[in-house]
């Protein structure tokens, strides 16, 4: 089936580069997507938006360069709740990797055995309205209370103005939760300010409550840009995600978010994604916790 790309989509980046910083032995990227291709594993008819294919191939060699060892591939809502090409990709992985699934209210306990024996260890929960249609918050539980005998994790995805609102039932979830992408806070307000503020304490009150520092790529206003002669890129992100890692040391995840659907206005280099850890994460200790402690307890607890 031929698919038409949303038109201004911008393609992942052709040439990332190979980071500085070298990782710790076992890194994980625990937020990425696979995409199609589409005449294999069609894009869902409810999707709000078309991306180009970004097949599995792309995103095991990009592990490989960016000196990753393990991925956790997180469904994308271009393929709705057909999972094939997640499950496709983790058969492929030679158990390097996990993934996180979504799954509609009526799936059945054969179907998740299934999905857990391909390497699924969570759902999705998007909450953002410009890219899904959220369904209603009995439907999500009745899904929570499916897939917590499992062990699985629920990821949620919200932007910051709708924390309040979904309060409630975020913290009534009977699960481990991972907020993707620091619950997306607007940096240009002050770190320590009331929206941000709200965050934390929704991370210091529940500790079933994980956080992703991952996507300064989306929430940055300064960009990739050079500063004093050196590239320090996204710094008006820092602060936000180094908050996270000091007060939260055992509950923090780090992804590329390969291949960035939905940004308008560039492509991040992964490269420097990769490099971007060292502003948030400048120890080794803390680098070992964020990218090899926490992903394999959450996702290879059997390893552990």
């Amino acid at each position: 089936m031929k698919f038409e790309v949303t038109p201004g989509w911008l393609p992942f980046y052709p040439t990332p580069s190979k980071p500085k910083l070298q990782l710790p032995k076992g890194a994980v990227d625990a937020h990425c997507h696979v995409f199609g291709p589409g005449d294999i594993f069609p894009y869902a008819p409810e999707r709000k938006y078309t991306p180009c294919d970004a097949p599995k191939e792309k995103l095991f060699a990009l592990r490989d360069l960016l000196g990753f060892e393990r991925n956790v591939i997180v469904q994308a809502t271009c393929h709705g709740a057909d999972n094939r090409a997640l499950v496709d990709a983790l058969e492929s992985a030679n158990g390097k990797a996990r993934g996180v699934a979504t799954v509609r209210r009526d799936v059945t306990n054969d179907e998740l055995q299934a999905l857990h024996q391909a390497g699924v260890r969570g759902v999705r929960f998007n909450f953002v309205k410009r890219l899904v249609d959220a369904p209603p918050k009995d439907t999500l539980m009745e899904i929570a209370q499916k897939i917590a005998p499992l062990g699985w994790h629920i990821v949620i995805y919200f932007e910051a103005d709708d924390l309040k609102e979904y309060w409630d039932f975020f913290t009534s979830l009977p699960t481990t939760v991972v907020v993707d992408h620091m619950g997306r806070p607007d940096v240009t307000k002050p770190v320590d300010g009331e929206e941000f503020e709200l965050f934390i304490k929704l991370m210091r009150e529940h500790k079933n409550f994980w956080s992703k520092v991952s996507c300064p790529e989306r929430l940055s206003k300064t960009g990739p840009k050079a500063l004093n002669g050196e590239q320090h890129a996204y710094v008006d992100v820092v602060p936000f995600a180094r908050r996270l890692v000091q007060e939260f040391p055992d509950r923090v995840l780090f992804g590329t978010d390969w291949p960035h659907p939905n940004l308008k206005d560039h492509m991040p280099d992964d490269g420097l994604l990769v490099d971007y850890v060292a502003q948030i994460a400048p120890s080794e200790e803390e680098r070992q916790r964020l990218l090899v402690d926490n992903p394999m307890r959450l996702y290879w607890p059997e390893e552990q």
